[in-house]
């Protein structure tokens, strides 16, 4: 894959709370490499999340209230912090999926409109 390839498969801002909420509410229970495998994984390895970049978004969903961390031990039997959603984080992916879509659909609009003048 090459660099702009690369860039294009970034995540843009804000998005990465929706989709690692969703990714919680559909696997269950998962360590922070998990999640970023499994992102990894459904966007056929073109997106690649570091921990500089996941943390953080862990982190914050977890001051929102919208997961619960709490540690146990890996398939390896290492220590690691483990996240869930929450009720709250649930009904926080409902308002912030209508949101995307929305915001979607209206990019969709004007990038269209733009190949129609």
């Amino acid at each position: 894959m090459s660099s702009k390839e690369k860039r294009s498969a970034q995540v843009l801002q804000g998005t990465l709370d929706l989709i690692v909420l969703r990714t919680l509410e559909t696997m269950g229970p998962q360590h922070a490499y998990q999640v970023a495998s499994r992102l990894q994984q459904m966007s056929d390895q073109s997106l690649e999340l570091n921990q500089g970049t996941l943390y953080p978004a862990l982190v914050r969903l977890e001051q929102y209230g919208w997961i619960n961390g709490a540690w146990g031990k890996t398939e390896r039997n290492r220590d690691a912090k483990f996240y869930a959603i929450t009720s709250g984080g649930r009904k926080a992916l409902e308002n912030e999926t209508k949101r995307w879509r929305k915001m979607s659909e209206l990019v969709e609009r004007l990038l269209l409109d733009g190949t129609q003048a």
